[in-house]
């Protein structure tokens, strides 16, 4: 009996997964790249440069069988919605101030046993000069690897490119990341980020 449940539980589960699958190979996308070998670990989403950006790795997340887990301002996790939000993946922080987000997720890594955190280090579509440094700090803080979440729309290819554990050496470890997006095509390339200065992490 409760295999049956659980079966009759992951029916719609998997019928969504293979729709989002479909509806992404119909549009001539492919999956490249595997998971860490970690069940903790933080996903970067870059380059970040469209609303088609979520879609898509929505559908890579459902490939790889893993639910990615995001960052929310606290007011979103509020009645009425609050749920949803938490239902969807969210973990509410307060953003008000930024040492204390890192040190947040730091502490909700540890008390998980399980848990991948996506992060767009741009912080925005739009075009940006430097990343914002919180996704190193807390991948640094919490002792997890860093997977490099990437979407080649020249390609058509999103996945993972490729995992590293930071050093402690913020600008050598940013120079390796930054190598490896530069090989990738956004939506739209003239909006991704400049080899400007780096914001310094904390």
């Amino acid at each position: 009996m409760a295999s049956i449940l659980n079966l009759l539980i992951r029916l719609p589960f998997e019928a969504f997964r293979a729709i989002c699958i479909s509806i992404y190979r119909l549009n001539g996308w492919r999956v490249e790249g595997e998971l860490p070998q970690a069940d903790k670990f933080l996903a970067v989403a870059a380059p970040h440069t469209s609303n088609w950006d979520l879609p898509f790795l929505l559908c890579i997340a459902l490939y790889y069988r893993t639910r990615v887990r995001w960052i929310g301002k606290a007011a979103l996790f509020k009645p009425p919605f609050g749920w949803l939000m938490s239902m969807l993946g969210g973990i509410p922080v307060d953003r008000s101030k930024t040492g204390n987000v890192v040190a947040e997720m730091v502490d909700v890594f540890a008390r998980r046993e399980k848990l991948v955190l996506g992060i767009a280090p741009e912080g925005t579509r739009a075009k940006v000069r430097n990343w914002k440094s919180g996704f190193y700090n807390i991948a640094h803080g919490a002792c997890v690897p860093i997977a490099l979440g990437f979407l080649d729309y020249k390609r058509k290819v999103g996945g993972i490119g490729m995992t590293m554990r930071t050093t402690g050496d913020y600008e050598a470890d940013l120079a390796k990341i930054r190598a490896f997006y530069a090989t990738v095509t956004p939506k739209y390339p003239d909006q991704g980020e400049q080899s400007g200065e780096t914001e310094r992490p904390l």
